[in-house]
Formats: C-alpha cells, sequence, structure tokens
C-alpha cells in the first residue's frame, strides 16, 4: 500500500511524488522532523517542517485505514460473502467512514428489531414489498401470518418486513453518502438547558436556547456547548430539517405510488428518525469535535511556539522574587548558567510589613552576587513588589522585570524540581523558575507539561492524545531551532532535541558530570549509546560554545565540514577567517561548491550560518513597564490607555496583562478596525501592546479593551 499513500499525499499535498517517498523512506529509515527539514532539503525538495510532519500524520493515518481495512476483509471472507466487486470498493476506500460504510451490511449483529423480523422468516415479504409492484398488500402479508413464530396478524406481518426494510435503508451506503452530505451542509447543533439545570448551569446561559449551523461553528462555542452537556447542565441535538432528509431517502427508495410504495415509504421514515438520524447525528458529533478539536489545538500550539520563541534576556547575574503577602516574598540569586546561590525570605507587606529590612537585604544582595537584572512573578504581590523595587537605590542601573508565573507552581512541586533542588521547599524552586524564565524562556519551560502553562484554550475538552503530539512537535521544533548549548543545558531541554530522547539525554549530562564539559561535537560519541545515528540527527542541533572549531557552535552540520574547509582553502585562509570577514565571503560562488551529496540549499544554509554562526532566531529582549498609578481593578476606569502584555490567545480574541492582576481580553471585534477571523493576524502571544479599557466589572472580575484607538 505505501505506493498508494505516495500517490494520495502527492495529490493532498500538491507536491511532487517523489518528494514524499524519499521524505516517507527518511522517516521510516529513522530520521526526525526537525533533521529532515534542515538538513535533507535535496532529498525532499526543500520541504519545509510543516510539510515533513504532514506526511508523517497523514501516513499514519493511513496505515491505522488499511489495518481496519484488512480486519473488514478478513471478516467479509470469514463469512464466505466476499466478492471480487465488494473487494475493490473496499480497496479502494479512502476514508474510514466509507470503509465502515460499506461493511455495515456485514458487521456481526446483535439482536436488532430486523433480525427478530428474519427469525419470523419475514424477509420474503421485504423483498416483495421493495419490488413495489401493483399487489394487494394485505392479502399477500396474510401469508406470513404463523402463531408458532408470533406473527399473529396481517399488521405484525407488515410491521415486521417494514423493519428489515429500515435496516436495509440504513446499511445502503448510497443513503449514508447523501444523508451524510445533508448533515455536513445543513445540521444544525441546537442546545437547550437541562431541565431544572438554569441556576445551577448559569455559567452556559448564553446556550440556554442556542441554533447554528454545526459546521460553521466556531470551535471555542461547540466545545462549550459539549462541555456544558457533559456537565449535565445542556442537552444538545444535531440534525437537518427532516423534510429534507426524507425527501432524500424517498427518491432513492420510493419507487412507486401504491400500497408496496407506501409501505416502503412509511420504513423509510422509521430508518431515518431511528436508525439513519442517530447514527449520522454520532458520526456528525465525532465530526464536529475533531474540527473544533484541531482548532482550539492549533490555537494552544500556536501559542505556545510563541511563548517558547519569546525573546531572552541572555547570560545574567539574576535576583528573583517570588511574591506573597502573608508568606512574604521568596528571594533568590542565581549565576549566569541559572545556578542558585543564595535564597531567603523578607516581608515587606501586610502583616508582618517589614518594609526597611527587605528594601536593605535586596541591596545587600545585588551587591553581593553582582546583580544584574531583577525578576518579579506577576501573581499575588507581583505589581506591590515591583512598586517597592523600582524605588530601591541601587549603586549601578539595575533592571525589575515582571516575569509570567504560569506553571512556575507546577514545576516547583513536579519530580523533575525535586530532581533538581532535592534540598528546598517549593517556594524556593518557583523562584528560580522565575528567574531562568526571563534568563531564558525555552530552556526553562521545556520542564513543565505545557498544558500547565496556560496559554490553551478548553485543553482539557479537547482529544488529549492529540494534544500532547501537537505540543510535542512545537517544543521539539523550537528546541531544534534554537539549538542547544550542550554543556550548560538541562537533561529535559536536551532530551527534545532531535535524535535524543530521555535516556541519552540524561547519558549526556551524567558523561559531562563525570569527564567535564565537551571540548566538541566530535566528543559526543564518547557518550554510553551516542551511536551514528543519534550523532546524524542531533549533531547539527547541539552546540559547544568556545570550541576549538567554530563551526562547532554553529547550525553547520559536521557532514557539511568539509565544505567549509574546501571554501575556506579556496581563499587561502581559514575558517575563522571565513567567518569573520564579510568581504572574504563574498567572493564564494555556492554553485562551485555543489556536488553530489550537496546542492544548493545546504550550501546556502551553509553561507547563512557562516555569516552569523550559532545566531538565536529569537528577537532581542525588549523591556516593558507596567503603568505604575495602576496595580489593582480599583484603579481602572472607562477610557483610559494603558500598556500590556499579550499573554493569551484564542479564536474569539487576547488576554492582556495590565497589572491589575486580572487579565483583561481584547474581544476579536475590538481588535481592529476591518473584519478579523483570527486574532493571531494582529497580536502575538508576549506582544507589548498599548489598550483602551472599555468596561470594568468587579463583581465578575472582567475587563473589557480594544486596540482600537
Amino acid at each position: 500500500m505505501a505506493s498508494n499513500y505516495i500517490a494520495i499525499l502527492a495529490a493532498e499535498m500538491n507536491v511532487a511524488a517523489w518528494q514524499v517517498e524519499k521524505t516517507l523512506e527518511l522517516l521510516d529509515g529513522g530520521a526526525t522532523v526537525p533533521f529532515i527539514s534542515r538538513y535533507r532539503k535535496e532529498m525532499t525538495g526543500t520541504l519545509d517542517e510543516v510539510q515533513v510532519a504532514q506526511v508523517r500524520d497523514r501516513v499514519a493515518q493511513l496505515r491505522e485505514l488499511d489495518k481496519r481495512r484488512e480486519a473488514i476483509i478478513a471478516s467479509i471472507e470469514e463469512q464466505g460473502k466476499m466478492t471480487d466487486d465488494l473487494l475493490r470498493q473496499i480497496n479502494q476506500a479512502v476514508v474510514m467512514s466509507e470503509l465502515e460504510d460499506i461493511y455495515l451490511p456485514y458487521r456481526p449483529k446483535r439482536k436488532t428489531r430486523a433480525t427478530i423480523a428474519i427469525d419470523k422468516g419475514l424477509e420474503p415479504l421485504a423483498k416483495i414489498l421493495m419490488v413495489q409492484n401493483m399487489i394487494d398488500v394485505e392479502e399477500r402479508a396474510a401469508k406470513f401470518i404463523n402463531a408458532e413464530k408470533a406473527v399473529n396478524s396481517v399488521e405484525e406481518a407488515l410491521a415486521g418486513a417494514r423493519d428489515i426494510i429500515a435496516e436495509w435503508v440504513n446499511e445502503s451506503k448510497t443513503a449514508r453518502e447523501r444523508i451524510r452530505n445533508l448533515f455536513v451542509r445543513e445540521a444544525a447543533i441546537t442546545s437547550k438547558v437541562g431541565k431544572g439545570k438554569e441556576t445551577e448551569g448559569n455559567k452556559y446561559e448564553n446556550y440556554f436556547e442556542w441554533e447554528e449551523n454545526l459546521m460553521k461553528a466556531p470551535s471555542h462555542r461547540v466545545l462549550a456547548m459539549i462541555r456544558g452537556e457533559n456537565e449535565g447542565f445542556l442537552k444538545i441535538n444535531i440534525a437537518p430539517p427532516e423534510e429534507k432528509a426524507l425527501e432524500i431517502l424517498n427518491r432513492i427508495f420510493v419507487k412507486a405510488d401504491n400500497d408496496s410504495g407506501e409501505q416502503v415509504q412509511m420504513a423509510v421514515k422509521d430508518s431515518y428518525k431511528r436508525l439513519l438520524s442517530a447514527s449520522m447525528e454520532t458520526e456528525l458529533r465525532n465530526i464536529a469535535k475533531e474540527k473544533a478539536d484541531a482548532e482550539a489545538i492549533r490555537v494552544f500550539a500556536e501559542n505556545l511556539r510563541q511563548l517558547l520563541m519569546a525573546s531572552p534576556l541572555g547570560q545574567k547575574n539574576v535576583l528573583a522574587i517570588d511574591p506573597g503577602f502573608r508568606t512574604g516574598c521568596k528571594v533568590v540569586c542565581l549565576d549566569k548558567q541559572g545556578k542558585l546561590l543564595h535564597n531567603e525570605t523578607i516581608y515587606p507587606h501586610p502583616p508582618k510589613n517589614e518594609l526597611k529590612q527587605a528594601i536593605n537585604k535586596i541591596q545587600s544582595l545585588v551587591s553581593a552576587y553582582k546583580i544584574e537584572a531583577i525578576a518579579i512573578g506577576n501573581g499575588t504581590a507581583g505589581r506591590e513588589t515591583e512598586n517597592i523595587v523600582r524605588k530601591i537605590p541601587f549603586s549601578k542601573e539595575i533592571v525589575a522585570i515582571m516575569v509570567n508565573e504560569s506553571g512556575a507552581s507546577v514545576y516547583s512541586a513536579s519530580s523533575v524540581a525535586r530532581e533538581e533542588f532535592p534540598d528546598y521547599d517549593v517556594t524556593v524552586r518557583g523562584a528560580v523558575s522565575i528567574g531562568r524564565r526571563l534568563t531564558d524562556p525555552l530552556a526553562e519551560l521545556v520542564k513543565i507539561d505545557p498544558k500547565a502553562i496556560g496559554v490553551g484554550q478548553y485543553q482539557h475538552d479537547v482529544n488529549q492524545t492529540a494534544l500532547q503530539k501537537s505540543l510535542e512537535d512545537v517544543v521539539v521544533s523550537c528546541v531544534n531551532n534554537v539549538g542547544v548549548e550542550v554543556n550548560t543545558a538541562s537533561k529535559q531541554l536536551l532530551s527534545h532535541v532531535s535524535g535524543v530522547g530521555s535516556s541519552l539525554a540524561k547519558n549526556i549530562v551524567e558523561y559531562r558530570e563525570e569527564n567535564g564539559p565537551f571540548a566538541s561535537r566530535a566528543a559526543l560519541k564518547k557518550v554510553p549509546r551516542f551511536g551514528d545515528k543519534a550523532f546524524e540527527q542531533a549533531a547539527g542541533f547541539l552546540r559547544i560554545r568556545d570550541a576549538k572549531n567554530p563551526l562547532d557552535n554553529s547550525a553547520v552540520h559536521p557532514e557539511s565540514y568539509d565544505i567549509v574547509k574546501k571554501m575556506a582553502a579556496s581563499l587561502k585562509a581559514d575558517i575563522k577567517d571565513l567567518i569573520e570577514n564579510k568581504e572574504m565571503r563574498d567572493k564564494i560562488e555556492p554553485s562551485a561548491f555543489v556536488s553530489g551529496s550537496f546542492g544548493l540549499p545546504t550550501i546556502t544554509d551553509i553561507m547563512k550560518e557562516l555569516e552569523k554562526p550559532g545566531r538565536d532566531p529569537r528577537t532581542k529582549f525588549d523591556y516593558f513597564e507596567f503603568d505604575r498609578n495602576v496595580n489593582s481593578m480599583n484603579d481602572l476606569h472607562e477610557g483610559m490607555i494603558l500598556p500590556g502584555i499579550v499573554t493569551n490567545i484564542t479564536a474569539f480574541g487576547a488576554f492582556v496583562d495590565i497589572g491589575v492582576h486580572q487579565d483583561g481580553l481584547i474581544h476579536l471585534s475590538q481588535m481592529a478596525d476591518r473584519f478579523i477571523r483570527d486574532p493571531n493576524e494582529v497580536v502575538k502571544l508576549n506582544q507589548k501592546v498599548e489598550v483602551k479599557v472599555l468596561e470594568v466589572d468587579k463583581d465578575r472580575k472582567r475587563i473589557q479593551l480594544s486596540l482600537k484607538k
């Protein structure tokens, strides 16, 4: 079936068959998506990361389809009912619903009204009625009265025959296809409040009397209604206009305007109401849920990517504060590598109000540990702590930055944190996470389950397997896009590097601790189980700062080092000269170094990397400060213009932190003067924005904001 996969994917993706074939070969050979898209461009025709992942995922779907196909063929053959035409239909099916429709008449049945009627000997009567000749229906039905088989009247005989016909209608491939198409086009999702649930379920009040076209309904509304139903507050129905469905079915099955045709028409109506509509509703629910899940997962994944790729402050000595009132503010000092040097607790806020002591302590710590920046968590007491810190006089300029602490508490209680800091409690670990999050968000956030970071939409309602897979893809993509310094990276960060994984990451860290820092990429081969395949997949994404060979701190893969040596030799220079001298690089003609193994795409990538080896693709860090006069919702009033940071993006708008412990919402309609479908057209996560306050609802803790001027 592999050749079928290639043809299907090539058509779906609008690429050449050979591109799909080569990509599939690489994937089946154990190559990762980042490696293929970055270092095998010639083989795939420069398919990007998204396209390579599409090949991987679609082939997995097709392989699952083939497993089901094989099981269906075996089942029908076991029944002795396989024909050449049936086998052809099964082999030509390209989606699961089509395959299941073909199999439905042959699926082993539990006892149904139709099987009971067949056992009563009424199938011949059903066949007679289906022909729809001009006959005396009651006279013909009377011949099937049989007390021994519990057929005691003409009506019982006709009812049993109609039950059989109803099942035939339900199992008709043509009928199912046409009714499915009707459901997709015109089915409405209707939501009503459960009896007596009006008060208890008031958070779903918008959906107490709701109706809209199912396939046009946005993801967040579908998921909200499904959640409301699962919690017992709503009742959902999915159906197109019944008269249209019956009209379609009658055109297929009712062939005569006579008594037999009338019986068939009755059976068709019963089939639709009792069997077919329920089956299609279930199927459409699944389709709508999958569609809504896919959109919610897409939004979550995009948010996560933006969060992971947030600007790093860089290697600096940091003092981090996890603020609190009654329990105090936990303070930690970290060196440039994020190592914990000191921790203690200060109490600048009520009820202790030890403000002077707290200020003196921060001043002394800044001096003692040569602090260059102060990170302050944005949770409880965050703004109050920030206001104190910004007023402290230091002997040198110190920047104080609010840090989004979502997920820090999850990290601090995790096994990862316990392993990293076994002798410290959760408050210390949380403060460390806040500080490290400032210097390198990616390196710190990979230690936390993405679902705990708080940038999703209905993340607990979507398919968890699909969500986990998508988020893992994003993490892997970001880690490999940025690259990893192998001598300082945690094993959690290393585990996301192409070809590494958790076991090998652990081996790398243990080897590093026992033998000291790696002097070169080649030295990685000394790590237990770091074989040639793993080295091939991982080496280009790992960095060795201050290595003897400057290429070891770049994205140039070791397999391409000889090309760079030839470039340098052609100019009678060494690699370092080539990196440092732009005029020298400009003399190189990339096409002159194209060979059988390395095409122009690879040579072009090498030239870009030589221009700025090991460059960080993340944007430069940009300092931000909230309005110092606004600290709580009590300070807000309509019409205010305030600075803020985008903290979450959903299908219906974006949430913005304006420094009052409650994020405000910019609804889609308030994002621009033009019509916007996707908030990502206007804003990105962590973006600094200027917003206008439209409405403040203190009771419900809701703030409505606008980007419109």
